[in-house]
């Protein structure tokens, strides 16, 4: 089996460093365009929140930080993070993505 995948290896590793220098003929690049994560304001984070039925504990333990740090935002004092605004993006369009975190326990 090895030696069945070592030409195509060779073949993609050659494609790729060509690629690298600029060449793309043989090689198929698709890109996903992917807007950056929204900007969320103290009120937003509260509303949010809230609308989860959640106490700020709950909604740090959802984002893996401190109900200190969620109180920070929703106090207008910080703001969320990149990866923490994607992960608040993803709660509000799919809440129940939640429950997947509830049952880890």
């Amino acid at each position: 089996m090895t030696e069945d995948l070592e030409p195509k290896l060779a073949e993609s590793l050659a494609q790729l460093q060509a690629y690298a220098v600029g060449d793309a003929s043989g090689v198929l690049v698709e890109e996903l365009p992917i807007k950056t994560a929204p900007t969320y304001s103290a009120t937003d984070i509260k509303k949010i929140r809230q609308s989860l039925h959640a106490t700020q504990r709950v909604f740090a333990y959802y984002l893996a930080v401190s109900p200190r740090t969620v109180e920070a935002w929703e106090t207008g004092r910080t703001t969320p993070s990149g990866s923490t605004r994607r992960l608040i993006q993803l709660i509000v369009a799919k809440p129940q993505i939640l429950a997947v975190l509830e049952a880890q326990d």
